[in-house]
């Protein structure tokens, strides 16, 4: 194997996880789901602060996803994937939002929830 072949292979190979990385994330992973349980089921914190604690904790597992097991991250390395992750977020999140406009404008521009049945049909 060539010298520019094996140096290929190490950095490939770099930017993949080592074993400890996966476990890492992996406890993680367990410890924010068990966490996110544990707010539901035992009402650690009051059922106001619920929804908030559950968003934390999702926001923090998809943090730990990201990095452990997808290795999006801000080295040299990673900067092109975490540029299409960041771009494909975004137009996630500009297809949804627009998407729940446009069905929250045609629901309040199209139903007739002013009026009674009574006056509709005297209308005809």
């Amino acid at each position: 194997m060539s010298h520019s072949h094996a140096t290929h292979h190490a950095v490939h190979d770099a930017s993949h996880g080592s074993f400890k990385g996966y476990m890492i994330g992996t406890v993680l992973s367990l410890v924010l789901t068990l966490a996110s349980f544990g707010v539901v089921m035992f009402r650690v914190v009051s059922p106001g602060f619920g929804l908030a604690a559950i968003v934390v904790l999702c926001v923090a597992q998809l943090v730990v996803q990201l990095v452990y097991f997808l290795h999006i991250g801000a080295s040299r390395s990673q900067r092109a994937n975490t540029g299409i992750f960041i771009c494909t977020a975004f137009l996630i999140a500009v297809i949804v939002g627009l998407s729940l406009w446009v069905m929250h404008n045609a629901n309040v521009n199209m139903m007739p929830t002013q009026i009674s049945i009574g006056r509709a049909m005297a209308h005809d």
